[in-house]
This record gives C-alpha cells, structure tokens and sequence, in this order.
C-alpha cells in the first residue's frame, strides 16, 4: 500500500482527466499530455526512426485528441491503447502520403565498421543500425516488432493494436525477425571479408 502525505491529492484516473477535458479544464488536457506523451513519442519514433517526424506525429496525436476526445471510450479500454492507435493511424497516413523507406540492401551499405571505436560508440551505431533495419522493414512487420519487441505488448495487446488476429501477429513478428537476423548476419559476414 503506498502512503501519501495528507497535502497530496489523488492522481486522477484518465477517464476524469478525459470528463474533466470535455468539460473544458484545461489543466486536465495538461496532465493527459504529460503522462502519455513519452509511449505515444517513443511509439512513433520507433516506426519512422526519425527524431523530427515522431514529434510531429506525437503533436498531430495531441491535436486530434483536443479536438476528439469524446471519442474515447474507457469501457473500450485504456486512454494509452487509444493514443497508440490514433498514432498508428497518423503514421501510416504518412507512410501513405508519399514517405520512402529504404530497402534493406541500402541501409546495410550505411553503416560504419570501423574496428577502433569505442565500445560506447560501438554499441551505439549498432543500436542506430537495429533503429535502421526495423524502419526499413515493411510496415506491418516493423509495427510488430515495435509492439511486441520494443514497447513489450503481449500478442493479445498487438493484435488489438494491429485490428488483426494474434496469429497474424505471430507470423509478422516471425517474418521481421527472420529479416533483422538475414540482415545483421550478412553485415558480420561483410566485416569478416574487411
């Protein structure tokens, strides 16, 4: 049980911070932005692998909400599932609208090799690389891969994330990691050949 100090009032659930919101309490938008935005930003940034675009994808999320947030329903399920699938929503609309994602060959030919770099730095161009090679994956397999592998969603909570069957989450995550493991595997067969 945690105790507070008698000064410190509730944390208020998100369907009164919602209620509250439609009412017309500013506050109460203010506190829904601070407590979702770091999933909604993180979310976007791991589907685009670009810092610029996940933000505006998160304030685009942000702005709809004000101007919907009726549309919430908390008998339907948490206000954070519903924020992923508002982002999910204006990711793929700008995947749609003319956005290029490189292919797998070209992202392996970008990354650096050089055997002298820290160990830091190392692991952080292999972690950019992993960032690259998952953007680089077709949408729907790199969206299971940032539900399931990197946000730690259950296959249930993916595929209502993903309006799909959780076998068809299953085998997109199969089939992304099989592309992951064939990419990396022929950038260390590369690096043996330096």
């Amino acid at each position: 049980m945690i105790e507070r100090n008698m000064g410190e009032p509730e944390p208020s659930s998100d369907r009164d911070l919602v209620d509250r919101f439609c009412h017309g309490d500013r506050d109460a938008f203010a506190a829904i932005y601070h407590r979702h935005f770091p999933a909604v930003h993180r979310f976007a940034f791991y589907m685009t692998n670009d810092a610029p675009r996940a933000g505006e994808i998160t304030q685009d999320v942000f702005i709809w909400l004000a101007g919907h947030a009726v549309q919430f329903d908390a008998a339907r399920g948490h206000l954070g599932a519903f924020l992923g699938g508002v982002a999910r929503k204006f990711v793929h609309r700008q995947q749609r609208q003319g956005q290029r994602w490189l292919p797998l060959e070209e992202v392996s030919g970008s990354q650096s090799h050089a055997a002298d770099f820290a160990v830091g730095l190392e692991r952080e161009q292999e972690a950019a690389g992993l960032r690259k090679a998952i953007a680089a994956l077709p949408a729907r397999y790199r969206e299971a891969v940032v539900l399931c592998d990197l946000e730690g969603k259950s296959y249930e909570e993916a595929a209502a994330a993903m309006e799909c069957v959780v076998g068809t989450v299953r085998s997109r995550l199969f089939r992304a990691r099989e592309l992951l493991a064939r990419k990396f595997q022929g950038n260390r067969e590369r690096q043996k050949c330096l």
